[in-house]
């Protein structure tokens, strides 16, 4: 669980760096279906966005106990699972995470969840580890946002310069096992890895179920800035209530 502190850091900052973390076993099997994820699937070399129509042995992780407590005391006993996604930094040629919000990709009304972000290699500056800009969440509200048209960058929307200072970031160091946990509208990006060492991360996105999964906004978000189409997503109730009445929980393939 997270204690006090780490609540009011969470508050405070848009993130935290949780207690708890992944016996070493499991990471390394996480490892190894990665591994196995990208021989049979090369084009998610560096991004896998939608890891559970690939292989639902990754839903096992998402279903931890002690991961779902700490998802509750944020976003409150009633919530789902709706994506999970692999971000894979090969040595050497890793590529970078434009700075942006994650409620610029995703079709949830009201827009509210909580990202947990899983390292399965240690993340340090060098090989390109999340950088966040603190108590950027506080306004509550989509920054402006520009489309990119690189080979270079896993995410094709980054936020306009104007709307951030790359000088107030603070870098999320992670071991290898270790998570974290940040809100819909922090401010965060990763740059290139130019190490000898891989950097892996598994992410889980988990929305209140007071809010809802919009499959036909996310079609017109698709059309509209060319990301890639959620409304194919399965959502997973994972604790509680459909609180909206709304989400549509059946399985897709």
């Amino acid at each position: 669980m997270l204690s006090e502190q780490q609540m009011e850091a969470y508050r405070a900052k848009g993130y935290v760096i949780a207690d708890f973390r992944l016996p070493a076993s499991t990471v390394e099997d996480l490892r190894a279906d990665q591994e196995r994820l990208v021989t049979r699937t090369p084009q998610f070399r560096d991004l896998c966005p939608n890891l559970l129509a690939h292989d639902l042995r990754f839903l096992e992780i998402a279903r931890t106990p002690e991961i779902l407590d700490m998802v509750e005391q944020i976003i409150g006993p009633d919530f789902a699972l709706w994506n999970s996604s692999l971000f894979s930094k090969p040595a050497r040629d890793g590529h970078r995470t434009p700075w942006h919000q994650d409620g610029q990709y995703w079709p949830i009304r009201p827009l509210a969840t909580c990202s947990v972000w899983i390292a399965l290699d240690d993340s340090t500056p060098e090989t390109g580890c999340l950088r966040v800009i603190p108590g950027s969440h506080h306004e509550r509200r989509l920054r402006a946002h520009r489309s990119l048209e690189a080979d270079d960058v896993t995410l094709n929307q980054e936020l306009d310069p104007s709307e951030y200072d790359a000088a107030q970031a603070e870098d999320i160091i992670l071991e290898a096992g270790q998570m974290s946990l940040h809100d819909v509208y922090l401010l965060h990006g990763s740059e290139t890895n130019r190490s000898q060492r891989p950097r892996r991360g598994m992410t889980l996105r988990f929305m209140p179920t007071t809010s809802h999964f919009d499959r036909e906004l996310a079609s017109r978000q698709a059309a509209k800035l060319g990301v890639l189409d959620h409304a194919e997503r399965t959502l997973f109730l994972v604790r509680g209530v459909d609180r909206s009445g709304r989400n549509d929980f059946q399985l897709r393939q």
